[in-house]
């Protein structure tokens, strides 16, 4: 889990920041600053193109005329309110609406037939523009020339019509602005204008045959509704009278009845509880314990008819003066005294006076009971009669209602037919519009519209701008070539030692040498190729490294040996040494002084390229006049054994070299070029016939041997080898060569190229010492790179003493 978060970790770390706007801006300077050649020419040939545009494109004209859509011409006119509200604007679609309808082919077949376009020469000429006759031209020759007919005129027209026509609102107004574009100010004007007028007299005529339409129509519809509505009305009175149904006051006689009835039930029931309220009273008295005097008399006060009731009443007050006397003489006399004993058997008959008397009120009460009760059955028979009265009555109502309603729904739409057919017929008398003209085209100001000059060239600068900067984008993507040292750098992994620049003057006198060394080359007598060797397989010539070795012709003396290279590209380091070429080659070796690989001394260097005429050769022979110059014993050796270009320039005369020392025909010493100048050795490559086995004679022993005699007699070897794409040479010369210096032509060798042929050979990878440009264009390496660097170490060359 851990290792899981610090790999996490840093992958975060590792993951490439979003470029800042500094480093955005500078990335867009640098890509101007290296591509602004095609950018100026494709944004000049915009600009040309819109030039052949606007001065070959035909000028044409508008007319305006400007129509707006008012609803406030009718509000005078209108004989109802509106339904929501009195301004009653208009919709912003019909608005819309009205626009497609001015581009519509009625009001434009209506402007070609009233205007005579279409015999108009003006109208149906498109101008004569260059585009146009291009067009021309190319449909002549696809289409038949035969007359059109007058459908195909019509069309025509109609077609210039639509092109030259339009129709916009202005903003979300109620605005129309209608503009047409013509060869000449007064047809457009024209145009413009029966565009308008066409519209509105569209709009009337529309609105006359619409409102004749509608009266027409509503006139029958109005007969048949006004017959619908009576015949719904009659219904609705045979309905009621069918079914006894009487309105009284505006509710009907059931309903009355109904509640009366109900009233008188209510009534009767309250009469009828009362009556057996007291009877169940009376009652509840006189089963109560007769001795009881006292329970009698608290009842009989409880009971407000008893207390109503005259004799009761005078019963009840004999009775309590009795008590009181009773009791007084029971406490004079005693109980048992005959006037006491009397007094009680008064009370007693008192109390069964009371008794009887409430027993005649109770029968009272219970006659008035039963007259209740059948006064309640009486109501309440009354009531459920009418119930079922009015039940049928509800059911009719249902149906009457909706025959009612059929009727006031007939008679309603009866009575709005009638007044829109009163409207239809007023709106056939009026002459007027919501659409009025408020500003016609003129003919007579200056219009021009087309071909905008000032907006075709702003468009054509915004646009090459960008195509120019899409096309220095597409440039520079395909642009895999190197051109900076930070590119060597980058791509190929290694240092890169110097920057050569490009030496004209030598380069041509390099093509005259090298063009005359390969005629003299090609001139010479070859000499007959023997049998190739059955290990290789070749066709070339193969020299065997071991047995006898084929005859060549005598050596040259020494006298004849000496380098002659004045015209040299190379030799720009000696007849130049304050150039900035011989500067590059300075810092080369000074760069291969301080180099060391391993234990051994760095005493011989390979010089190679990925791909053939990158300079390597003319690389080698600078650095060696370089280092000889320097006081070093140098040794400049032609390994390129497949092409010799070398041998080819500096010795063309030579007739011995690498090869016959390496197979024994001849010492070193006796085919080594010397310059008298610079004391520069030089080990030519004579071959007279292609060479098969090149890379078996590089990583022989007896090659090996030759380089370990050679490190003891040079300070310094400079060994020009073969290209790395085109042949393996280089890979059989990890024995030979201590360091490798890999030659980059600018803005020739491809970045893919030089980093395929370095994975292939990796013993040149292990052991580069560095990269070199080669050819540098100095004024255009400047613009390529990011920081300036190149510009002002070139600007400042001449202040310390440095010339080109």
């Amino acid at each position: 889990m851990l290792q899981t978060k610090i790999t996490s970790r840093e992958i975060e770390n590792t993951a490439p920041e979003a470029p800042s706007l500094e480093q955005t801006i500078s990335s867009a300077l640098a890509l101007m600053s290296r591509q602004y050649p095609v950018m100026i020419f494709t944004l000049l040939l915009c600009i040309c193109l819109a030039g052949v545009y606007v001065f070959t494109a035909p000028k044409r004209y508008t007319g305006t005329a400007i129509l707006m859509i008012d609803s406030r011409k009718m509000q005078g006119l209108q004989t109802q309110a509106p339904a929501s509200g009195a301004d009653n604007p208009i919709d912003s679609a019909m608005v819309d609406s009205q626009v497609e309808l001015l581009k519509s082919e009625a009001i434009a077949s209506k402007v070609i037939k009233d205007l005579k376009l279409a015999e108009s020469a003006d109208f149906m000429s498109d101008g004569g523009g260059l585009l146009s006759s291009i067009s021309s031209a190319i449909t002549g020759i696809f289409s038949e020339s035969t007359p059109p007919t007058e459908e195909q005129i019509l069309r025509a027209a109609l077609a210039r019509f639509a092109s030259g026509l339009s129709i916009k609102r202005v903003g979300v107004s109620y605005v129309i602005e209608i503009s047409f574009q013509a060869l000449s100010q007064e047809l457009a004007a024209r145009i413009a204008n029966a565009v308008a007028d066409g519209y509105i007299v569209d709009s009337l005529e529309s609105k006359y045959q619409a409102s004749r339409r509608a009266a027409v129509w509503l006139q029958d519809r109005l007969k048949e509704l006004r017959s619908q509505a009576s015949s719904a009305e009659r219904t609705v009175a045979d309905f009621k009278a069918k079914n006894n149904i009487v309105d009284a006051g505006g509710r009907l006689l059931t309903e009355q009845q109904l509640a009366e009835i109900n009233t008188s039930l209510t009534t009767a029931r309250s009469q009828r509880a009362e009556a057996q309220a007291k009877l169940e009273r009376i009652t509840a008295i006189l089963n109560a314990d007769g001795d009881d005097s006292k329970v009698i008399l608290n009842d009989l006060a409880t009971v407000s008819e008893t207390m109503a009731n005259p004799v009761i009443t005078k019963l009840r007050q004999t009775y309590l003066e009795y008590a009181a006397k009773q009791a007084d003489w029971s406490n004079r006399y005693g109980s048992t005294h005959l006037a006491v004993v009397n007094l009680r058997n008064q009370m007693r008959e008192i109390r069964r006076s009371i008794v009887d008397e409430l027993r005649r009120t109770a029968e009272v009460y219970k006659s008035d009971l039963e007259i209740a009760k059948a006064r309640e059955e009486s109501s309440q028979k009354s009531l459920n009669d009418t119930i079922a009265v009015s039940n049928n009555t509800s059911q009719a109502q249902i149906i009457l209602r909706d025959l009612e309603s059929n009727a006031q729904s007939a008679r309603a739409l009866s009575d709005n037919f009638l007044q829109l057919y009163m409207v239809s017929v007023q709106q056939q008398s009026f002459p007027i519009t919501e659409a009025r003209v408020i500003s016609q085209a003129a003919s007579t100001l200056p219009n021009k519209t087309s071909p905008r000059t000032t907006l075709i060239l702003l468009a054509a600068i915004v646009g090459g701008s960008i195509l120019a900067a899409l096309v220095a984008i597409l440039l520079d993507m395909m642009d895999r070539v190197f051109r900076t040292v930070s590119q060597v750098e980058k791509f190929v992994d290694t240092r890169c030692l110097a920057s050569i620049p490009v030496i004209e003057q030598a380069i041509k006198a390099n093509s005259a040498q090298s063009g005359k060394a390969a005629w003299r080359f090609g001139k010479r007598d070859k000499p007959k190729p023997q049998q190739a060797s059955p290990s290789h397989g070749g066709s070339g010539t193969t020299l065997p490294l071991h047995g006898p070795a084929p005859a060549f012709s005598h050596q040259q003396s020494h006298r004849d040996r000496l380098l002659s290279a004045e015209e040299s590209v190379g030799r720009h380091v000696i007849n130049a040494p304050f150039s900035r070429f011989a500067e590059g080659f300075r810092s080369i070796k000074l760069a291969s002084d301080f180099a060391n690989f391993g234990a051994g001394s760095n005493k011989v260097l390979g010089i190679t390229s990925a791909l053939p005429n990158e300079g390597k050769s003319t690389i080698s022979e600078a650095l060696a006049q370089t280092l000889a110059q320097s006081g070093c014993r140098t040794l400049l050796i032609d390994g390129d054994i497949r092409n010799p270009s070398l041998t080819a320039r500096l010795t063309p005369a030579a007739q011995d070299g690498l090869i016959h020392v390496v197979i024994g025909q001849a010492d070193w010493r006796d085919v080594v070029w010397i310059d008298p100048q610079t004391n520069l050795h030089f080990l030519p490559c004579a071959i007279t016939s292609r060479f098969s086995n090149s890379s078996d004679l590089l990583a022989s022993q007896q090659m090996d041997d030759l380089f370990q005699q050679l490190r003891q007699h040079f300070d310094r070897i400079v060994l020009d080898l073969s290209p790395l794409a085109p042949v393996v040479d280089v890979r059989a010369t990890g024995g030979l060569a201590d360091s490798y210096i890999l030659v980059i032509e600018w803005a020739k060798s491809k970045i893919d190229i030089v980093e395929r042929v370095l994975g292939e050979t990796p013993v040149v990878r292990e052991r580069m010492l560095g990269a070199v440009l080669n050819k540098v264009n100095v004024s255009v390496m400047s613009r390529y790179d990011t920081y300036g660097a190149a510009y002002y170490r070139n600007r400042y060359y001449k202040r310390y003493g440095y010339v080109d």
